[in-house]
């Protein structure tokens, strides 16, 4: 098996777990924190949907300079925006060469300022594990917001217990 189709497999399990940790957040609490210096859930979220809005930019192009943001008008249409980012990004890797993804150089910019150059797969597995790493941060505010976990990896003690 290649990186390009351990990728896919990866990437494409991961998108139902984020989109559903998304979808649990009560809406009504958007701007839940945990602690003063936290993100709020919108501001995690939104932070998603950056990365997401992302992928195709890194798997098109040469240059990204990173969305640290992507605004959106309710915390219910974070999981459907997410989704549809996401299936952009799954549509053209499902088109692309083991050479376009292994061979290809990608300059990561933040805020117009180089931060890094990356071979396309190494920053397409930088956002995803940054994805999975923001998404856990989520699975942490649903409780203490009124909501319950979904199942990510397994159960959740939620989903025994509904």
């Amino acid at each position: 098996m290649t990186n390009l189709v351990f990728f896919k497999a990866c990437f494409n399990n991961e998108l139902k777990a984020t989109y559903d940790v998304l979808a649990a957040l009560p809406a009504d609490k958007a701007d839940y924190k945990p602690a003063e210096n936290s993100r709020t859930a919108y501001e995690i979220a939104e932070h998603l949907i950056a990365h997401a809005y992302d992928f195709e930019i890194i798997l098109t192009q040469s240059t990204c300079d990173e969305l640290l943001t992507h605004p959106y008008d309710h915390l219910q249409d974070a999981p459907e925006l997410l989704k549809k980012y996401w299936e952009k990004g799954q549509e053209i890797l499902n088109n692309m060469t083991e050479e376009e993804w292994n061979d290809a150089d990608v300059d990561l910019l933040v805020g117009g300022k180089m931060f890094a150059t990356m071979k396309r797969s190494a920053l397409m597995w930088f956002y995803f594990f940054d994805i999975i790493h923001h998404r856990g941060q989520l699975t942490s505010y649903i409780r203490p917001m009124g909501g319950k976990n979904p199942a990510v990896y397994g159960y959740s003690y939620d989903t025994l217990n509904p």
